[in-house]
């Protein structure tokens, strides 16, 4: 009796530890399929939202760029016809016209994914820098350090750079500051970028998890990148970010 005890009592034990492996490896077989889930269903609207900004940078650039080009004729042409005293008005008209022409390209440009894949992430974020002067909304300087690193998928660019263009919508809109400070810091395994602005700032636990900042996060997550978002009131805010652009 004792012995048939000892057999069931192992046999119970058996299967529990047999059941238990099986129930983890079942759990951690469905967590993976729904971590692949959620990266295939972030990459699918990561390239919604690229086509979409692809599209609207290029009727930017070809329908309303072509209507201020016209514009911008037209207010030339009318400069012959106007008498001295009109001139100046027109004459101002026609600046701010060609200014607007200037910036709705400059916007263009930023938005279009295939421009920014072409001029790669350094390049755009200069360009987006001397449009962000150009728009007198605020002082923005750039600085770059170490020996510039190609990335090994061209791609990171452009999601990179939507991280930081998120950061700069954010600034323009809510921080109220006088200055954003953006640098690059190449290294030989990552990319440090830091993003900030002298702004009014805000509470980080308290805050909303909108759109921006969720994008922001999500973006970070497909490119393996470490995000850190911080802000003080009054103090302003800023943004790390720490990107391995070597994979090998």
């Amino acid at each position: 009796m004792i012995i048939v005890l000892i057999i069931i009592c192992s046999l119970v034990i058996l299967f529990f530890v047999f059941y238990q492996k099986r129930k983890n490896q079942l759990l951690l077989r469905n967590a993976e399929q729904q971590q692949r889930f959620d990266e295939e269903l972030l990459k699918t609207q990561q390239e919604i939202q690229e086509e979409t900004l692809k599209h609207v940078g290029r009727e930017l650039h070809d329908n309303i760029g072509q209507m201020l080009v016209m514009s911008t004729m037209q207010m030339n042409a009318a400069l012959t016809a106007v008498n001295n005293e009109a001139k100046t008005k027109v004459n101002n008209a026609a600046e701010t016209l060609k200014n607007t022409l200037d910036e709705v390209r400059a916007l263009s440009r930023s938005l279009n994914s295939d421009v920014i894949f072409n001029l790669g992430f350094e390049a755009t974020l200069k360009n987006e820098v001397v449009r962000l002067n150009k728009s007198g909304l605020i002082d923005s300087t750039l600085s770059i350090t170490g020996e510039k690193v190609n990335f090994e998928n061209k791609k990171d660019e452009i999601i990179l750079f939507r991280i930081l263009q998120e950061f700069f919508s954010n600034t323009l809109k809510y921080a109220e500051a006088e200055h954003l400070r953006v640098s690059l810091e190449y290294k030989e395994d990552v990319l440090n970028i830091k993003a900030e602005d002298d702004g009014k700032g805000f509470d980080v636990s308290k805050a909303e998890k909108g759109s921006g900042l969720i994008n922001m996060g999500k973006r970070a997550e497909l490119l393996n990148a470490i995000l850190l978002l911080e802000s003080q009131i009054e103090k302003g805010t800023s943004l790390s970010l720490k990107y391995p652009y070597k994979t090998t």
